[in-house]
């Protein structure tokens, strides 16, 4: 098919302009490989900061052209993964969830473009400040952690604010995209592209238990909802206003709401999540996807899902 060539394609030398999102524990090499192979740009999900599983997903991306992403306050307690990554030459490298200063220099010298994941305009500030490559405005309708903006007006007000003083920034839209509708819309938005963590989380090659990938398969959109309670049970301490976009399950009814009573009862709990989560058990552990979860009935290889929606924004964009 067609490249829809655009100056984000330009920029990371790729035919379509779709990233796939670099989740925690589910986006590893094989995923970033796949979503690179078919014209994307896929990014390995870095994580808490586990340096052997890192240096086991480069090796499974099989020298792609690929990115990673890092939970930047996650990074600040352990820096030295970065610089072991950028020994791989990534393409790109993506800081959520905190200040990104403390990086850029290293990133910059390495060559690689810098990614910074927003949640507000003041994050956009941030990123503006540092000089980022790519910004990309996450709305709450992601999986996984997020804050409370909404993508549709999100991403118009952060578009009007690189172009006013950022003009040569590249914007991506984030959160509740999944098809080629989205990308379409994203663009008309004033986005130059999509970064899409459910749908790819939904793939074949993503790391994920097959009893999650069932749930997805039978939920709808209105079956997820915010909360700090996968994180209280996992002991990770994440910044005030960032929560989780997860299904709204058995678990998450009991503790939702009850969070005071979870930490009180932690030494025993942490332990069952950690048990029920390796288990796959959809009932008694976080399961991570978003509102797109209502858009997703098959479980695809991530090559044929990036085809799909560039094809699909094409199509939208010819009428």
């Amino acid at each position: 098919m067609k490249s829809a060539k655009n100056r984000l394609t330009d920029m990371l030398n790729i035919r379509h302009p779709i990233l796939s999102a670099p989740m925690a524990l589910a986006a590893g090499g094989a995923l970033a490989a796949a979503v690179s192979r078919a014209g994307g740009f896929g990014l390995i999900g870095g994580g808490y900061g586990d340096p052997a599983w890192l240096e086991e997903q480069f090796a499974a991306a099989e020298g792609e052209h690929i990115g990673v992403g890092f939970i930047t306050w996650a990074l600040k307690k352990s820096p030295s993964m970065l610089t072991d990554v950028l020994k791989h030459k990534p393409g790109a490298v993506m800081l959520s969830f905190g200040d990104p200063r403390p990086f850029v220099e290293e990133i910059r010298k390495a060559g690689a473009l810098l990614i910074c994941q927003c949640q507000n305009i003041d994050h956009v500030w941030d990123a503006i400040d540092v000089g980022a490559d790519i910004i990309v405005a996450q709305g709450s309708e992601a999986g996984g952690h997020g804050a409370s903006r909404g993508t549709l007006s999100f991403v118009p007000e952060a578009a009007d604010l690189l172009a006013e003083h950022a003009p040569n920034t590249v914007l991506l839209a984030a959160g509740g995209i999944a098809d080629g509708r989205g990308l379409a819309a994203a663009q008309m938005l004033g986005a130059d592209g999509v970064l899409v963590g459910t749908r790819f989380w939904a793939s074949k090659e993503a790391l994920v238990h097959d009893n999650h990938h069932a749930a997805i398969m039978e939920a709808n959109g209105d079956e997820t909802i915010r909360t700090t309670v996968p994180d209280i049970a996992r002991r990770m301490d994440w910044p005030r206003g960032l929560t989780g976009r997860v299904m709204h399950n058995a678990y998450i009814r009991r503790w939702h709401g009850q969070e005071k009573e979870l930490k009180q009862n932690l030494s025993e709990e942490a332990i069952k999540y950690a048990k029920a989560f390796a288990a796959g058990d959809v009932n008694n552990a976080a399961v991570w996807f978003g509102e797109a979860a209502g858009m997703i009935d098959e479980i695809e290889s991530a090559g044929d899902i990036v085809i799909r929606i560039a094809t699909q924004a094409e199509q939208l964009r010819a009428r």
